[in-house]
């Protein structure tokens, strides 16, 4: 019997976590395989490409700015093209903050690119996973609502389609950048809004395709890879005994590879296990 070759992709895959999601890919798929690399700058794409290790699964570099509108779409219309559909994409395109940042200042370039890059990221290639495909968005255990006061809440829990949850997050980047944000209930940590979206971006997809996608045996969910030693994570706390981005990648690799657990669908998982989207009533 002729098996597919399988088609993956990882955005903001140059460096850290999305690099090492690209080396497991290749390492764990086949030959006949490919592992898109993308990222928004062409030279490091082509560095990142030119540095993978031979064996495994092909390896082809792309550009993916998330924070481009329509970049998602044409590539996710490419990829239609080339091998009509996906099996793999881990979503991982991520701007950072540091503690010095002015959240009034990085707000809206943060949203752009962490949430609004992540419902584009759904909406372009969601439709393009073949059966048993798998669909990750790497977030963090900051995205419950356990980290959200009680009266923000309905701000992200149960909405209707990816269009509610970009309202909700464009409400709370304004509030940020005009400063009503610091006398409402926000917390000052742009982080974790932005998380909470991200999760709530996917559990209000999961909830739109749950029964088709437990049909095709396709996983939708959210992953939190945890602390990692990373020169990001470091200016924030001491990561000096945390895992590296090759380890952290190991337990997502093994949520899009291994046989699909109907409880993970639609949920934040952490090795394994998912995480409570909100405190018990």
């Amino acid at each position: 019997m002729t098996t597919t070759p399988k088609i993956a992709l990882v955005s903001g895959a140059t460096q850290g976590l999305g690099l090492a999601l690209v080396e497991g890919l290749v390492d764990r798929l086949g030959p006949a395989d490919t592992v898109y690399l993308t990222g928004r700058d062409t030279e490091r794409v082509a560095q990142a490409v030119e540095a993978m290790p031979g064996g495994g699964a092909q390896v082809r570099g792309e550009i993916l700015d998330v924070a481009d509108p329509e970049a998602a779409s044409q590539l996710a219309t490419r990829l239609k093209e080339r091998h009509g559909g996906v099996d793999i994409v881990f979503n991982n395109a991520v701007m950072r903050v540091g503690p010095d940042d002015d959240p009034r200042a990085i707000v809206e370039a943060y949203a752009e690119v962490n949430n609004f890059g992540t419902t584009r990221v759904l909406r372009a290639f969601a439709p393009l996973l073949r059966d048993h495909g798998r669909l990750i968005v790497v977030a963090s255990s900051l995205g419950t609502l356990h980290y959200l006061a009680p009266v923000l809440h309905d701000h992200f829990d149960r909405l209707a389609s990816l269009d509610d949850v970009d309202k909700q997050v464009a409400a709370w980047r304004d509030a940020v950048k005009d400063g009503s944000a610091r006398a409402g209930a926000w917390p000052g940590f742009v982080n974790i809004p932005s998380k909470i979206g991200q999760v709530a971006a996917v559990r209000t997809l999961a909830r739109q395709r749950r029964e088709d996608d437990t049909a095709r045996g396709i996983l939708l969910a959210s992953a939190c890879p945890g602390m990692m030693n990373t020169p990001t994570s470091a200016l924030w706390w001491d990561v000096s005994t945390a895992p590296s981005p090759a380890h952290a990648a190991v337990a997502l690799l093994d949520l899009a590879l291994q046989p699909v657990k109907p409880s993970h669908y639609g949920e934040l998982v952490r090795n394994g296990e998912v995480l409570p989207w909100a405190p018990s009533r």
